[in-house]
């Protein structure tokens, strides 16, 4: 489990950092998800609520994980909160975002959510790509990839890859996606999906998942090559990583994808 640093424990020259930008920071409530950052906090401050996050310098995946978030910030605005202040200091790299005041998108039977996290993967589809060196998705399979594999998972489409609930906040009727942290290039239904997959996971039947990824224009439009590509590449990766028996259950749900 990661861990988590609360906000008295951070050091001062810091905390007075942070309180250069934001005004005083009059509360400070710890943030248990996620798992890219040793700090994750919901401040309340003079100037306006935030959610602070931040990784020590020598934390090098941590960073890697918060850059990406920073540099992506200007593209993925609308759909992920935006980011007010980056900085350094006694040893950290911080970034403090707008508050979303809501909940995470609730992905079980019966929930009401669908069709708004539907809306928000759509316009996620319309972003532009921007102009950065982003790791194709195909590179998160290497080592895993039958031939002409990697040319059916390319694409031109930024991805967030890990749309899990506690990355989707419901606020105000919306649905927000957080933590750009692990972005790739690739085809445009695979952040469709990689939720439709959650859906099975969270309790839904592999029926009512189809038949909400359905919905998604991107995914009626996916190349069926593609998607046995990414359904493949993505068991066989997982079968190495954790074993065939412990895969197992993740591995029929993908396998879903190809019905």
């Amino acid at each position: 489990m990661i861990e988590r640093v609360e906000w008295e424990q951070l050091p001062a020259g810091l905390r007075v950092s942070v309180e250069v930008r934001t005004g005083a920071v009059v509360a400070a409530e710890l943030v248990p998800q996620g798992l890219n950052c040793t700090v994750a906090l919901a401040l309340t401050t003079q100037r306006g609520p935030l959610f602070f996050k931040g990784v020590r310098e020598d934390d090098t995946e941590g960073v890697a994980a918060l850059r990406w978030e920073e540099q992506l910030n200007p593209t993925v605005r609308g759909v992920s909160p935006t980011i007010r202040h980056t900085f350094r200091s006694d040893g950290w790299y911080c970034a403090a975002f707008d508050y979303i005041e809501g909940r995470n998108a609730d992905l079980g039977p019966g929930s009401a959510d669908l069709d708004t996290v539907a809306l928000t993967l759509h316009r996620m589809h319309q972003l532009r790509l921007p102009d950065l060196t982003i790791p194709p998705l195909a590179d998160r399979f290497s080592g895993h990839l039958l031939p002409g594999e990697e040319q059916a998972l390319a694409g031109g489409h930024l991805l967030h890859t890990d749309t899990n609930p506690h990355n989707i906040m419901i606020s105000g009727g919306n649905a927000y996606v957080v933590d750009w942290a692990m972005p790739a290039v690739g085809p445009a239904w695979v952040d469709a999906a990689y939720t439709a997959v959650r859906l099975m996971e969270y309790g839904q039947s592999p029926a009512t998942a189809l038949a909400w990824l359905n919905t998604i224009p991107s995914w009626r439009r996916a190349d069926p090559k593609a998607v046995a590509a990414f359904t493949s590449a993505t068991c066989r990766r997982w079968t190495a990583t954790v074993g065939e028996k412990s895969a197992a259950a993740s591995n029929t749900r993908i396998q879903h994808l190809t019905a």
